[in-house]
């Protein structure tokens, strides 16, 4: 069973909802039993015995995942992909077009190299 789901440290990319539970059992107070678990199949609840009643575990649903940009910066990333292997599979099959992509390479590396000279 898990008791939490916590988040380790701050980031943009993942978040935790609920997952928070406080069902308190008090201290032994002489009664017999106290902090013993049942499984109640009519409610389909797992239930802790406080010394006088059966009390409910409150064990809600946690939820994680990726935040929006994450889950965009993803998609991007997977189109970014695609867009790259349909580019190869076309430049193998036409040369003229594997040529320009070499020379705007080149280009753009000249053009970033005087960007940063120039500062």
């Amino acid at each position: 069973m898990i008791n939490n789901i916590r988040q380790r440290g701050s980031s943009r990319y993942f978040q935790v909802y609920g997952g928070e539970s406080n069902t308190y059992v008090n201290a032994f107070g002489g009664a017999q039993g106290v902090g013993n678990l049942r499984f109640n199949t009519s409610s389909q609840c797992l239930e802790v015995y406080d010394g006088t009643t059966w009390t409910k575990l409150n064990m809600p649903d946690a939820t994680a995942g990726l935040t929006d940009e994450a889950e965009s910066l993803l998609d991007w990333t997977r189109q970014k992909r695609d867009d790259e292997l349909l580019m190869q599979s076309l430049m193998a099959k036409h040369p003229g077009l594997k040529e320009a992509y070499e020379r705007l390479e080149i280009m753009k590396a000249l053009t970033l190299q005087e960007e940063k000279q120039n500062g």
